[in-house]
Order: structure tokens, then C-alpha cells, then sequence
């Protein structure tokens, strides 16, 4: 099934109609979608790097805007659509244990994490913030923060460096996410103990 939803995205990338696809793909990966958008921004952004600061506008708003959707989806129509959701996915032991865990530093945390690294993913931490009642306006500004940041910085150095650096993105990527949560938490801790 994954195999095809990433075919499916290359395949709209390349399409008359790819900026359209990013937009629906970037707004519902943040409330219910499985695939990160990543999977069409890269190749668009390597395809026409004149354009990735466009497609980092689009992929960054209709994200958010996917984030808050996911937002209204926890904090109104939790049990209706959000947990058959949830069901679908297996997440929902993972849910209960976020929900468990959270409070508004550790929600904020989430949003940066799940924004730049997907960890944990967008679409539950979305969920769950409407669910706990996380404040709307900081929700939104931290989503612009994460998933902003991360998509014009991905568009900048794809449009900078090119192909060159994509092989070293996709080889790094895991890394390059670690050290972002690494420096958002040590962040985080400074801004909560000092």
C-alpha cells in the first residue's frame, strides 16, 4: 500500500497540477495522511529549483492549515472521527500515552519535533492538541515555527546546492532530524528551567 501512495505522489510531482497535489498532500498529511510530504516537495524542488520557494509557501500553509484542521478534528470530533482514525492506524496505545504525558511545554515540544522530524507524527500531535485543549493561537504559531522552517530551509539548500546535496539529505535525513530535536529540547529545557 505504501509502495503505491509513493508512486502515486511522484507521479502527481511531475504533473501539471503538482502544486495543487502538494497542497492536498502536505494539509492532510498533517491531520490523517500516512506519507510525509517531503515524498513530492524533494523531487518538485529538484525538478525546478526556481520554483521551491514557491512550493515551500505552499507546502508550509497548507500544512498548517492541515495541522489545525487535525486540531479541530481532537478538540470537537474526537470520538467521531479521530479515534476510528487512530484505530485504522494502531495508534491508539501511542495516543494514550501522549495524552497521559502532556501538558502545554510537552505539547509544544511535540508540535516542534513531529513538525521538522515527524516524531512523533504530525497527525497524532495535531489530534491530540484540540483533544487536551492546547491554546489555538500557539499551536498555530508553533506549526508555522516547525513545518515552515523545515520546508523553506529544505527548498533554500535544494535550490542552492541542487542534486548534490539530495543524495546527502536522504543519506542524513535521520540525522539531521536528531540533531533538530536535540537542539529544540535543549532549548526547550533552557527556556523552562532558567
Amino acid at each position: 500500500m505504501f509502495r503505491r501512495l509513493i508512486e502515486w505522489t511522484k507521479v502527481w510531482g511531475q504533473s501539471p497540477n503538482a502544486e495543487a497535489a502538494l497542497g492536498v498532500v502536505s494539509f492532510v498529511e498533517s491531520s490523517f495522511f500516512p506519507l510525509p510530504a517531503e515524498v513530492m516537495f524533494l523531487p518538485m524542488c529538484l525538478a525546478r529549483p526556481d520554483r521551491a520557494m514557491r512550493y515551500a509557501l505552499i507546502a508550509s500553509v497548507t500544512s498548517v492549515a492541515g495541522g489545525v484542521f487535525g486540531w479541530v478534528i481532537g478538540y470537537y470530533l474526537f470520538d467521531l472521527i479521530a479515534l476510528p482514525v487512530l484505530e485504522f492506524y494502531g495508534k491508539v496505545a501511542a495516543f494514550e500515552n501522549l495524552k497521559q504525558a502532556t501538558g502545554s511545554g510537552a505539547i509544544l515540544l511535540m508540535l516542534i519535533t513531529s513538525g521538522v522530524a515527524h516524531l512523533p507524527p504530525m497527525k497524532v500531535v495535531t489530534i491530540l492538541s484540540g483533544v487536551v485543549g492546547f491554546s489555538l493561537p500557539l499551536f498555530i504559531l508553533s506549526a508555522i515555527v516547525a513545518r515552515g522552517g523545515k520546508f523553506f530551509l529544505l527548498g533554500w539548500v535544494l535550490k542552492t546546492f541542487g542534486p548534490a546535496i539530495a543524495d546527502v539529505i536522504q543519506r542524513r535525513l535521520a540525522t539531521v532530524a536528531l540533531a533538530a530535536i536535540v537542539a529544540g529540547v535543549a532549548v526547550w529545557l533552557f527556556l523552562h528551567f532558567r
